[in-house]
């Protein structure tokens, strides 16, 4: 019924993708068409179409590819992850526009006038952290922002930060979780000899790193490596598993059920 009523009203189809999970008893769909010939406005869409999600029982969204989504970055000291999608920004692998850079930190401020991105320094502490989070959701209001990514942004956002964005946060975080926690995770993984580095990266819920999960990735370390060889490594899983999440999302190839992520290519 989907399909037909696209090609109903004029729409050609470009991709369309689906998967059916067993065990939660749901079906996901993906359909991408061209709007050159297609008889409904944005507008009219929601209820023409309504009609046959009612139907079907759906829960569903449209999006619109012209409409690129507006992205805010936060980042700390550790600048990998956020040169990385700068970068891929500049090259248009990211289809979005990068509204601003916050950083609890003023290390990245070169960065962002480099690449031409405001950048705003808002400090996080202990005393001062419901401040400071007041702030920041002002600076994202103010930008009207769709989606935030943490590029190794090192604070923990409260529950009614996270709250505001449901899954629009992106987090990466290295792979060693929940074996090696604490502030030396990379020490601790090569003191027991670990032979896989790898990262993942998620939706930020307020379960912390506990979020749907949407990719992972690993490569391979061996007992010559020493800890900064580790973290080098870790370094670069980060940025491509970072990368390829944010893709996926500003091209709505992400479907959330519960506490899992479908991508559907």
């Amino acid at each position: 019924m989907i399909t037909e009523f696209v090609y109903t009203h004029g729409g050609d189809i470009l991709h369309a993708d689906q998967h059916q999970d067993l065990d939660q008893g749901v079906s996901f769909m993906r359909v991408e068409w061209a709007l050159q010939d297609f008889d409904l406005t944005p507008d009219q869409f929601p209820a023409n179409f309504g009609r046959v999600a009612d139907k079907l029982q759906m829960s569903w969204r449209v999006e619109y590819s012209a409409v690129p989504a507006r992205v805010a970055l936060f980042a700390s000291r550790e600048d990998h992850c956020l040169l990385d999608l700068l970068h891929r920004w500049r090259n248009g692998e990211l289809r979005c526009e990068i509204m601003l850079i916050i950083s609890n930190h003023d290390d990245v401020r070169g960065l962002a006038a480099f690449y031409g991105v405001p950048f705003h320094h808002v400090s996080v502490t202990s005393a001062n952290k419901v401040d400071a989070e007041r702030k920041q959701l002002r600076l994202l209001e103010q930008n009207h922002v769709d989606l935030v990514v943490l590029a190794r942004y090192m604070q923990i956002l409260s529950a009614e930060f996270v709250a505001r964005y449901p899954n629009r946060i992106i987090n990466v975080h290295h792979s060693f979780l929940p074996a090696f926690i604490g502030a030396r995770p990379y020490q601790a993984a090569y003191e027991r000899g670990v032979k896989l580095i790898g990262a993942t990266s998620h939706y930020v819920t307020e379960d912390l790193d506990k979020g749907p999960i949407i990719e992972h990735d690993v490569t391979r370390v061996s007992h010559q490596y020493q800890i900064d060889d580790l973290k080098e490594k870790g370094r670069d899983v980060e940025r491509v598993v970072l990368s390829r999440a944010v893709r996926w999302h500003l091209e709505h190839r992400i479907l959330v059920c519960g506490n899992k992520t479908v991508v559907l290519p």
